[in-house]
């Protein structure tokens, strides 16, 4: 067989870093349920300690089972490796922790998630490290936004929930120009559709809850980036505070992953053909979607992501009243706040995910409040129209 970096993203998904020769001749990945590890003989134990010798110790540091999934992240997404956390947060909070210190700056893309959001007032609160959300879509705005202390440039693309696209490219090479670290969260993208590392960043983060899991029955967080910084972070920041993944949940990632390219074609396929019907109702003000190809960004879209993903926005002709109306009135379609899930889901993100965000905030974020927010799953996309376009025709009523 060809070496693993050679295989495409299709095999890999299905075949990378795990050799059933080593785990019993088990053709899945056996979970390795323990807490603790035993060692031959106290010299030897003493050894894994100070790392002298290789060998597991305990599952806080690490685990078979977890290092089979790190290692196939790393793969996905062309890293020298890759770590694995308990929530999305924890590998967001283990990222942030790496690059800053006390004093330090943040410059922040101008929308993130309502708990990121949380965790840099909490950064600014405890540490005095601050943050600023600006627009990154131009060399002059970003230069602009670098203060003498930022360390750390953080972004999501496309953002949460407003879809904006931001230049990876762009981002990074001022960056480097000035030796700050670029963080990039890719959970709405997948290393199926986009590869910031490959495209200059230092780190990359994911909710592995959402399309890397792909079935809503676990809460997880995966980076991946250089083995040095990797290291770094297993070593101190995910030791000590200690947000590991089970050896279950991390079953439960490597079973769900394997059908992610599968499962990312039948998203981006929904996600356009109901962004399209969204565009054509009368009670549709606007769609945020990155396939649509009259998108603000389609050519930036095109340069650094394979298709627009699973995940569109839509805001309404009226006011938060009938965002109430139209979300209560679906019957296929549930109100829950995650994505990525082989149901579809809508919330409404001004007083769900991103309530934790002050109102004058969110509205310079794009967040109104007849904006929704809609994971398109893997139904029929007629069944999904269909639902959707009976809730929106109430309004007409």
């Amino acid at each position: 067989m060809k070496n693993e970096k050679d295989l495409q993203f299709e095999t890999k998904v299905v075949h990378s870093s795990y050799n059933s020769n080593k785990h019993g001749e088990c053709l899945t990945p056996p979970i390795y349920q323990t807490s603790t590890f035993t060692f031959p003989s106290m010299e030897q134990g003493a050894k894994r300690f100070s790392q002298e010798q290789g060998g597991y110790v305990y599952s806080r540091l690490e685990n078979p089972t977890v290092a089979i999934l790190e290692d196939r992240i790393a793969q996905l997404e062309e890293a020298e490796a890759g770590l694995a956390f308990s929530s999305g947060m924890a590998a967001v909070s283990a990222a942030l922790m790496e690059v800053t210190k006390t004093n330090d700056h943040i410059l922040c893309s101008k929308g993130v998630y309502g708990c990121t959001f949380g965790l840099l007032q909490w950064l600014k609160d405890k540490h005095n490290i601050q943050s600023t959300f600006a627009d990154l879509g131009s060399e002059e705005e970003i230069k602009r936004n670098i203060q003498t202390n930022t360390t750390c440039v953080y972004i999501e693309t496309p953002i949460n929930p407003t879809m904006q696209v931001i230049d990876i490219p762009l981002v990074t090479s001022i960056a480097k120009e000035k030796g700050i670290k670029v963080i990039v969260d890719n959970t709405f993208s997948t290393p199926y559709l986009q590869k910031p590392l490959k495209l200059g960043c230092d780190l990359v983060v994911h909710s592995a809850t959402k399309y890397i899991g792909g079935h809503g029955d676990v809460i997880a967080g995966v980076m991946a980036g250089n083995a040095d910084m990797i290291d770094n972070i297993k070593k101190t920041v995910r030791k000590d505070f200690g947000g590991v993944l089970s050896p279950f949940d991390a079953w439960l990632l490597i079973r769900g992953v394997k059908t992610l390219a599968v499962r990312m074609d039948r998203h981006c396929e929904n996600a356009e053909k109901i962004a399209a019907q969204l565009k054509k109702h009368p009670n549709v003000k606007a769609v945020y979607y990155p396939g649509d190809k009259e998108h603000a960004q389609s050519s930036l879209v095109k340069k650094q992501m394979r298709r627009g993903g699973g995940v569109l926005s839509f805001e309404l002709n009226g006011s938060y009243e009938d965002a109430v109306h139209v979300v209560n009135q679906l019957q296929l379609i549930p109100i829950a706040v995650s994505l990525g899930d082989a149901e579809t889901l809508i919330q409404h993100p001004a007083s769900m995910t991103h309530a934790v965000i002050p109102p004058e905030q969110r509205v310079k974020m794009g967040i109104t409040n007849e904006l929704l927010r809609l994971s398109v799953g893997l139904e029929a996309w007629e069944d999904i129209w269909q639902d959707l376009e009976q809730a929106l025709n109430t309004l007409s009523s």
